[in-house]
């Protein structure tokens, strides 16, 4: 249904509010920081026509805009002025457009403390409503006990981070050649690692009430978490045992519906319930243009599902009204 331009989606005569947790922008002033102009595809805040443009076309209520990490590399003065420039653009960006808009903050990930802080801050003062980071900071796992104190702020926040893949660098060499393998394996497996280092290093056990979301469906994860609950059994002398089994985990991670075929997402709805998918779209890149569509035609969901698939759910993560 569409309404002056706009797309409505309605289900069972209930108009659906539908949020795309997973939408890339770029704030070229912090960019130039960093001497990185290579964000231009990411579509800067002030392409805002384009961007409601688009969404209107594809049925998208609310994005909630994230950056891809491109600081972990700055020391710790030139980082928080990056993140200062950033979290305050998307500030205001999103109190001058608040029916259509929210953020989630960006954070100097490789100072933990600072990292702490930055995301307290823009969550407090400026209205953000969790982080992004990338699925390891300079080679180093997110389940590292040095990035503890910034798990710990995002669970007493009770915010979600928001895990982004930046490809598998040490895989280069088997990822040459065509068919744009860094990408379309290395994406989703740094997702998996980064996820399953979250589980089995204990980040999540100690913090329990940690919200995860993993972009991408949370990579390979969700189809293959059962082979890690009968890894510990199968050769037990070569793990560590967590309190309860690893898919127990899953109940604190939530991912995003970028898969690509109606089976697809059957069977993510199958491993991690419907109730822990929500859309994302990885908008501008155009992997896919029916986000809503992908849904509706999801086999053997029921109403509730889809609209909380569609933005129930990230409305509870987001504190969106």
């Amino acid at each position: 249904m569409t309404t002056a331009g706009r797309r409505e989606t309605v289900i069972n005569g209930t108009r659906v509010q539908v949020i795309d947790i997973h939408a890339h922008t770029s704030v070229p002033e912090a960019s130039a920081l960093m001497g990185n102009t290579g964000n231009a595809p990411l579509l800067p805040l002030e392409s805002y026509r384009d961007r409601l443009r688009d969404m209107d076309a594809q049925g998208i209520d609310i994005e909630a805009l994230s950056i891809n990490p491109f600081w972990y590399g700055a020391e710790r003065d030139l980082a928080a002025e990056v993140i200062r420039i950033q979290n305050e653009r998307l500030s205001e960006f999103c109190q001058a457009q608040p029916e259509r808009f929210v953020a989630l903050a960006t954070v100097a990930l490789q100072h933990p403390d600072l990292a702490a802080a930055q995301l307290e801050d823009g969550v407090t003062r400026l209205g953000l409503r969790g982080a992004l980071v990338g699925g390891s900071v300079e080679g180093e796992e997110l389940a590292s006990r040095r990035f503890d104190p910034f798990w710990a702020k995002a669970e007493a926040l009770g915010v979600p981070i928001f895990i982004h893949p930046q490809g598998v660098p040490q895989l280069a060499s088997r990822l040459q050649g065509n068919g744009i393998l860094e990408n379309v394996i290395g994406n989703p497996l740094e997702t998996t690692i980064a996820l399953s280092h979250l589980v089995f290093e204990g980040t999540l056990e100690r913090h329990p009430n940690l919200v995860i979301v993993g972009a991408h469906g949370g990579g390979y994860l969700p189809s293959y978490m059962h082979r890690s609950d009968a890894g510990g059994t199968t050769f037990p002398a070569r793990d560590t045992p967590l309190p309860k089994k690893p898919t127990d985990y899953l109940r604190q991670i939530y991912v995003d519906s970028l898969v690509f075929t109606p089976e697809a997402l059957r069977h993510l709805v199958a491993e991690m319930s419907s109730s822990h998918i929500v859309v994302g779209t990885d908008y501008p890149y155009p992997w896919t243009q029916t986000a809503v569509e992908h849904v509706l035609a999801t086999p053997d969901l029921t109403d509730a599902e889809r609209i909380a698939i569609l933005g129930g759910t990230a409305a509870k993560l987001l504190r969106i009204e």
